[in-house]
Parts: structure tokens; sequence; C-alpha cells
């Protein structure tokens, strides 16, 4: 069996910049709480999104397991668009809603969630057996989680807390278990 655990980044400070968007000062707090979580789960890989949020979430686990962050740019949060939306909340909805949609210049979700399985089933064959944790984003964990169980959803997404982190166990590529690990310690 593999374990992906895939950790929703901390709570960032909003800049314009996603690339290099950091963590706030409560999201660094709450990578460390995520870090503790981690540190028993025999973790032996970490890789992340190239968006420094993410990086900063999972660099105490790969510190502790004294590893480099492996980037992959497969689990960077999905475009939404290129323009800047006037509301946030209704685009989100519209390309949950109709899969094919996308607005000027971003991924849809069918999209999306190719580039996310593949980085993911790249993964599996890549980290067979190994206790992996990602660094990534709520909408492209989501996606991924959704292309196994339809249950993940975007009302699923809207629940999620940041950070949080999932187990996905898998056999090869066949999802067996989905444990959401992630508690306030």
């Amino acid at each position: 069996m593999t374990n992906l655990y895939f950790v929703r980044h901390a709570h960032s400070t909003y800049t314009l910049d996603e690339l290099n968007r950091p963590l706030s000062e409560r999201g660094f707090a709450e990578a460390t709480l995520a870090t503790k979580l981690l540190k028993t789960k025999e973790i032996g890989i970490v890789v992340s999104s190239p968006y420094k949020r993410a990086i900063q979430t999972v660099k105490g686990i790969a510190e502790y397991i004294h590893a480099e962050v492996e980037i992959i740019d497969g689990f960077k949060e999905r475009t939404l668009t290129t323009v800047s939306a006037s509301d946030f909340t209704v685009a989100i909805a519209k390309v949950w809603e109709d899969f094919n949609f996308s607005w000027e210049g971003g991924e849809s979700n069918i999209v999306a969630q190719k580039r996310g399985i593949e980085t993911t089933f790249n993964l599996l064959e890549k980290y067979k057996g190994e206790n992996v944790v990602i660094g990534t984003h709520g909408n492209i964990m989501v996606l991924i989680m959704n292309f196994f169980d339809r249950q993940y959803d975007f009302s699923f997404w809207q629940n999620l807390d940041m950070p949080d982190i999932y187990k996905l166990t898998f056999d090869g590529k066949v999802l067996k278990n989905v444990e959401r690990i992630w508690e306030r310690i």
C-alpha cells in the first residue's frame, strides 16, 4: 500500500502573486501543528506544489526527516481565471456546476482534475509502498479526490480547514481508503 498525505496549505497572507504568497503568522503556527501530527506517520518523502505557501506548510516535516521538498508542478492550485473575478464564490461555484466550463484563461474542472490525476498516478508509480506528504491546495486536492469518489465535491471543498490533511491509501492505482487526519492538537 502507498499512503499519500494530501496537505492543504495553512493560512496565507493574501497577495496577487500566487506563486510567492507566504504563510501568515497564524499559518506558520498551523504548519507547526501539521508537522507535529505528521511526525507520527513514518513519512519517507515530501513533495509540494511550487507555491510558497504549500512548501512552507510541509517544510517542517521535510526537515524532520532530513529530506528536501521535491517540487511537483502538477500539484499547484487550479487556475480559475487570468482576469479578476468580480465574485470569487460565484466563479468557483460555476466551474463545479459544469466540469467542462472554464473562465478566461482558467482551467475547467476536467482539465485541472486530469492534471492532478496524472501527477498522482506518476507519484504512485515513483514512490510505491511509501508514505508521501504532498503540499498542495484545496481545489486541486478535492478534484483529485473527486476523481475516485464523487462525494468529494464543491460542498466538501467549502468545508475544508486551512490547513487540512487527508490520508489516501492506494493499492497500486486503486484508492482503498480516505481518512481525515487533521486535528488541532
